[in-house]
């Protein structure tokens, strides 16, 4: 039995966190705010409730395995999983409009090819083809093994070539340059203009990297593993919001006698003969301990081995808009709908519409939530934010969403609310790991220069979102159980 000490209570700390109580180890775990969760944060008012961080949890099976691993339970035994019915509804400038459904490929191409044309749901599966190389190739070394600084994960991962290319003559255009050193491997954007030959199949593709806070005119052909995830694996909603499953895994954690500190400061880590010690708090006190589990992120004490891997510095912030509204949810509203938007093309406003009675006072009302990427540190007095969320509410309103003339209130979600709860700068959001572009995509591997101080969440591999958490704290707890651990057979 060791002593681990945690630093931050986010998805990624506490899934380190169980894993490792669970195999016998006293872990405790030190968070500078007064709750858990990191970004996963409800809203509540006048009976109405709001997720204010992530909306939909994709690959639940990373939660299912945490939870049978430290306690042989099923997920679903403490939280309401449901699969959505459509993964998006999409409304484009030219007031066309295509609704996909949730992991059915067949399904998807009829509606492709009805809403916008023949052919566009075969061009769409040819991009998810080649997408699903691209996740077959990459998926161990990016997601279920530590990364390493060696050929065998890193040449895969760091390579342009990741996203196979297709037959067509722009992308064998782009090949050649590659392999002749004239610059970097095609983006999503330009395999998405190359090979879908349509603007709104494009907006579509670029739309699953803006969701995750990057600029498909700069990620990686890669990135279209995103929508290959989304499309197979399907989209899934915890029933009461997305805190459920926070809530849970604090429990869970509890059970296994984790011990939390809130209101407690880190202010930096102990080193005692070239290894981790333990951490020293704000208020001057020490905390002595076998191994340090940073969880803050780049800006947080410990949060080192930041300065190898591009993808710290990458992530847009989010501006949210939460809205209570009179009035039932007209049947048959989507989830989740994408307004794009013709003076911001290709970067696709989020609505957020759950049917969820645990987020409404009665069915004579109704929750949204609006989300759109933005710079970090923006909106950052009060009227550039109102103005903002003004642009938003009429863009929803063109769209023939009808949300203005039912609305109740509206509270501003801005990046400074977000650096506050996760003290990540100027409120980014963490983005995931990919392939390609020499490496640029990835996160800090989750064992450090010092030998006892791991990484895990968000802010380290396999990077940001739901999945990547629960995957990093997996990572963290089979590399304290052994250094020379490979990853998950």
């Amino acid at each position: 039995m060791v002593r681990v000490v945690v630093v931050g209570a986010g998805m990624g700390g506490m899934a380190a966190a169980a894993r490792l109580a669970v195999a016998g180890h006293e872990v405790s775990v030190h968070e500078r705010t007064g709750t858990y969760g990191g970004a996963v944060r409800q809203y509540a008012r006048d009976g109405f409730a709001f997720d204010t961080g992530p909306g939909l949890l994709r690959l639940p099976a990373v939660y299912r395995d945490l939870f049978v691993k430290t306690g042989r339970e099923r997920l679903e035994d403490r939280v309401e999983l449901v699969q959505v019915p459509v993964t998006a509804r999409h409304l484009f400038a030219d007031g066309s409009a295509v609704s996909l459904p949730n992991a059915s490929r067949g399904k998807v191409i009829a509606a492709l090819d009805e809403a916008l044309g023949g052919g566009a749901g075969e061009r769409w599966a040819g991009m998810l083809t080649r997408a699903r190389e691209a996740w077959e190739a990459t998926r161990r070394p990016l997601l279920e093994e530590p990364l390493r600084d060696e050929p065998s994960s890193l040449g895969v991962l760091s390579r342009d070539g990741a996203y196979p290319a297709s037959r067509k003559k722009g992308l064998q255009r782009l090949a050649r340059a590659l392999r002749a050193g004239s610059g970097p491997g095609p983006t999503l954007a330009e395999i998405a203009r190359e090979e879908l030959r349509d603007p709104r199949l494009a907006e579509m593709l670029g739309s699953y990297a803006w969701a995750c806070g990057v600029d498909p005119r700069s990620a990686p052909a890669s990135a279209a593993v995103l929508a290959y995830v989304e499309d197979t694996f399907g989209t899934w909603y915890v029933r009461g919001g997305m805190r459920a499953l926070a809530d849970a895994l604090y429990e869970r954690c509890r059970e296994r006698r984790v011990a939390f500190h809130f209101d407690s400061t880190v202010s930096g880590v102990r080193e005692k003969d070239g290894r981790a010690a333990g951490l020293e708090l704000a208020d001057g006190s020490v905390v002595d301990a076998d191994v340090v589990v940073a969880g803050g992120g780049p800006a947080a004490p410990g949060g080192r081995g930041t300065a190898d891997r591009g993808a710290t510095d990458r992530g847009a912030a989010r501006i949210t808009v939460l809205l209570a509204l009179r009035g039932a949810r007209p049947e048959g509203t989507a989830h989740r709908t994408l307004v794009h938007r013709a003076e911001a093309p290709g970067q696709p406003l989020t609505v957020l519409r759950p049917d969820d009675p645990a987020l409404r006072p009665d069915d004579a009302h109704e929750t949204a939530v609006l989300s759109l990427p933005v710079p970090p540190g923006s909106a950052a007095d009060a009227a550039a934010a109102e103005q903002l969320a003004e642009q938003l509410l009429a863009a929803t309103d063109a769209a023939g969403l009808g949300l203005s003339e039912r609305l109740l209130w509206r509270e501003m979600r801005t990046p400074a609310d977000n650096e506050a709860e996760t003290g990540a700068a100027g409120g980014r959001v963490p983005p995931p790991a990919l392939p390609g572009a020499d490496g640029a995509f990835l996160h800090p591997a989750n064992p450090t220069g010092l030998p006892g101080l791991y990484l895990a969440g968000g802010w380290s591999h396999p990077g940001g979102g739901l999945p990547g958490a629960g995957m990093s704290g997996a990572m963290v707890a089979g590399l304290v159980q052994d250094p020379e651990w490979r990853g998950s057979v």
